[in-house]
């Protein structure tokens, strides 16, 4: 059992998880030319908010994360709501191959600071999306490892630049970003930090 199994139960009583998911689902209607045809992908969903608020303006929407207490929190939530369009899926792009099709819109929130090999999962979103598809990554700036603390084995945020032309030597285009939320986080007793999400759209 991974940390974020051991977080899903608790994961949607965090009104900030809310907040961020709906700043995220706003700024994504507002800049992206959603279709009610188009099929999308949400890699390390969590429970789903953020494809619960977009679902009414997509054909169909992949919920995919390697926790599978994660995955059975949005299968419940599917259930209850009777969300016909949303498919969980308990996968993880960074050790196994994706073969059942392709999207027109991949997004994902608060996700690539964990993954190890960056490089290699933008190569794996470059191929799984449509030609003129749109990737959209929420993920923290730069910050100066605070944010989770010692032991933490991913990235301490992204340099956007760096990771804009990382995006393009992978063949994404029209890329453009800003600031979308602030995580205002307690970092001790006395402490609370802020740390910013930016929103970054790119092209395939």
């Amino acid at each position: 059992m991974n940390d974020f199994d051991i977080k899903a139960a608790g994961w949607d009583s965090n009104p900030m998880h809310w907040d961020r998911s709906e700043a995220i689902a706003k700024e994504i209607i507002k800049l992206i030319p959603l279709k009610k045809d188009m099929k999308a992908l949400e890699y390390g969903a969590g429970t789903g908010i953020c494809s619960f608020l977009l679902k009414d303006y997509l054909k169909e929407i992949v919920l995919m994360d390697n926790s599978s207490e994660m995955v059975r929190m949005i299968n419940e939530k599917i259930n209850s709501s009777k969300a016909a369009n949303l498919k969980a899926l308990n996968f993880n792009l960074e050790t196994d191959v994706y073969k059942e099709g392709k999207f027109d819109l991949i997004f994902t929130q608060m996700v690539l600071h964990h993954v190890i090999d960056v490089e290699r999962i933008i190569s794996t979103f470059h191929k799984l999306l449509n030609p003129d598809g749109h990737l959209v990554i929420a993920d923290l700036y730069e910050e100066d490892g605070s944010f989770h603390g010692e032991g933490f084995t991913g990235h301490n945020g992204f340099d956007i630049e760096i990771l804009s032309n990382l995006l393009k030597k992978h063949g994404f285009s029209y890329i453009s970003h800003r600031n979308c939320f602030t995580i205002n986080k307690a970092i001790s007793e006395m402490v609370t930090k802020p740390y910013e999400v930016f929103l970054l759209i790119a092209n395939r």
